[in-house]
């Protein structure tokens, strides 16, 4: 089983290129709903909810876990990585590369939330294999409550996205990246607003290819022909029910609600809703 956690419901785009890439795997998937956004939060706080919800996941008996939160990979990762004994994917590496791998003019941006783009983990990853890329970072904070509360065709949300992308018009970028697994859903606007000879990338198929390679190498692959998704969030189910089937591109079922999800041994499962 693989594991999955966001800060919402974002990291549903990354278990949807999963389920393309490796349709026999059984996923377990945690959405950090009572907590959503990550990307205003300190370090610390990040680091420690990434925790919580890590152990929750090994708990389940997963052979493989993605931090499917790029916030949560900027900071908490390493972290993560350091005190675990399976394999930790996060999201920003994979994305990272592929940006690098499409650019030509090597005028790179990245979208993301404030968070993440004050960690400098983007900027550093695409540096890592680009070294002479010219790399422009856009903080957008609001692109994941306008996605939350469902917001994608509200004229609002065209003339936010117009004014957080002001500053690239003169800049002659090439490839933006997506910095985060809600901005998938705004990809279209987002296209349209920059044009279509600017490349969009985002990193939930990246990560995906990267767990099914892992996976491959390590013979860990479940040779099964059917499969498995559990769904645990820390607040409200029905809304993480209705909303998340548009992010999955898929029904969602039983969903659990998680209480008190506040140290790692200490979780509590209270409600179920189908």
């Amino acid at each position: 089983m693989i594991g999955i956690f966001d800060s919402g419901l974002g990291g549903l785009t990354v278990m949807k290129e999963l389920i393309k890439a490796l349709p026999n795997e059984d996923i377990i998937y945690f959405g950090d709903t009572a907590r959503v956004p990550y990307g205003n939060k300190s370090a610390e706080t990040v680091i420690r909810y990434s925790m919580e919800i890590s152990q929750f996941l090994i708990e389940h008996e997963i052979k493989l876990l993605v931090v499917a939160c790029n916030t949560a990979s900027a900071y908490a990762l390493n972290h993560i990585q350091n005190e675990v004994d399976i394999p930790v994917v996060g999201v920003i590496d994979p994305g990272a590369f592929r940006a690098v791998m499409i650019t030509e003019n090597q005028n790179l941006a990245v979208l993301g939330t404030t968070a993440t783009i004050n960690s400098g983990a983007y900027q550093s990853a695409i540096l890592s294999y680009c070294p002479g890329a010219e790399v422009w970072t856009i903080p957008c904070p609001l692109f994941v409550p306008l996605v939350e509360e469902n917001f994608l065709y509200h004229e609002a949300t065209k003339l936010i996205i117009r004014e957080y992308l002001s500053p690239l018009q003169d800049k002659q970028i090439d490839t933006v990246l997506l910095g985060c697994t809600h901005y998938p859903m705004m990809k279209t606007l987002i296209q349209e607003e920059l044009g279509a000879h600017v490349n969009i990338v985002d990193s939930a198929s990246s990560c995906a290819q990267k767990v099914s390679d892992l996976l491959n190498d390590e013979n860990l692959l479940n040779e099964k022909r059917s499969s498995e998704y559990r769904f645990y969030v820390s607040d409200d189910p029905v809304k993480f029910q209705q909303a998340g089937s548009q992010f999955l591109g898929l029904p969602i079922g039983l969903v659990t609600h998680v209480d008190e999800l506040t140290t790692p041994k200490e979780v509590k499962s209270i409600t179920t809703f189908c």
